[in-house]
């Protein structure tokens, strides 16, 4: 693990290269999304989510999502969206919106030879979910193409608003976080909109209202 703090850079093909360093590495990496900024680590490795939750002083019942260049690349950990959102995949991603996503069980993952990650939830019934997003925005599809998906949570002190600039993001993180990205100021401060699918129910559910608004969404799946 680096000691080396890179503190605000611009984007660069060498800080770029220094980011996917540090997050092979193990560390925290800060970059722009197309809604706000974001704290990015490698999803495989339980000590580097760890960090996620302690920069950001985050309770552990808060979990955090992956980000993907396309859903073909969480294929890897055995994510895939439920049928029933397959229209809101279509409609909204890449783009504000999350999706709770079903992750294989240990058993399938071995079947299949798939990784495990270290952000799933597990529910009450016993089964795997993960929250995913497609961002589209040029800085987070050239990390994400080089490394694959992500963990990411906002770039802000749990609770507090998110930051839509690095410096912001700089401002409540300081040096917990080894290079924070600077590729200009983005739409946030409001994050991505984060749906789920009730089984019984047969509707979904909106975790948080972001960007997309929920009746748009809902329109989608009508």
């Amino acid at each position: 693990m680096t000691e080396k703090k890179y503190g605000i850079q611009p984007v660069t093909d060498e800080t770029l290269r220094i980011a996917e360093e540090l997050i092979r590495a193990g560390e925290v990496v800060v970059i722009p999304t197309d809604t706000v900024y974001g704290v990015v680590a490698d999803p495989a490795k339980e000590q580097a989510v760890e960090k996620i939750f302690q920069v950001k002083h985050r309770p552990h019942e808060k979990t955090v999502q992956i980000l993907a260049a396309s859903m073909e690349d969480t294929e890897k950990f055995g994510v895939r969206v439920p049928d029933a959102l397959v229209p809101v995949e279509k409609a909204f991603m890449p783009g504000a919106v999350s999706v709770i996503a079903r992750v294989n069980d240990q058993q399938d993952q071995q079947e299949q030879q798939t990784e495990r990650l270290a952000t799933v939830r597990t529910e009450a019934d016993g089964s795997l979910t993960q929250a995913v997003r497609l961002p589209d925005n040029e800085v987070s599809l050239r990390i994400l193409s080089a490394l694959g998906p992500l963990a990411a949570s906002s770039a802000n002190l749990s609770g507090q608003e998110a930051a839509a600039n690095a410096q912001d993001a700089y401002a409540q993180l300081g040096d917990t976080v080894a290079l924070y990205l600077d590729g200009g100021p983005t739409p946030g401060p409001v994050a991505s909109t984060v749906v789920a699918w009730d089984e019984d129910s047969q509707q979904p559910i909106f975790l948080r209202e972001g960007v997309v608004p929920s009746a748009k969404i809902r329109a989608a799946l009508a």
